[in-house]
């Protein structure tokens, strides 16, 4: 990964007086930030993305909306057990998928 790309997405996390950064730019912060350090940055990934997935950009757009709901699941997934908030937002995630239509109980 491109150590100039990761910088100023840790420049813009830290230039934000925010816990989470929400939105386009959260999501960009996280993805790339969640690939160098999964364990510090995934569980907000998947926390923005299903955020982003109730987005009135993506109302009308459910496989755009699956995608992300996805996503979340993969990610949250991929954390560690011990990970202290793993199981929550692996739950937001799967609760938000089963949510959708046509969404399962299993991932």
């Amino acid at each position: 990964m491109d150590q100039d790309i990761v910088m100023r997405a840790r420049v813009m996390l830290l230039s934000t007086n925010r816990r989470v950064v929400r939105g386009v730019e959260g999501l960009w912060i996280y993805r790339t930030l969640t690939r160098v350090d999964p364990e510090a940055y995934g569980s907000k990934l998947a926390y923005v993305l299903v955020e982003a997935s109730t987005s009135p950009l993506v109302r009308d757009l459910p496989e755009q909306r699956t995608a992300l709901l996805d996503e979340a699941v993969a990610v949250a997934t991929a954390l560690s057990p011990a990970n202290p908030f793993r199981d929550k937002v692996l739950t937001m995630a799967l609760v938000a998928k089963r949510r959708e239509p046509g969404g399962t109980s299993a991932s």
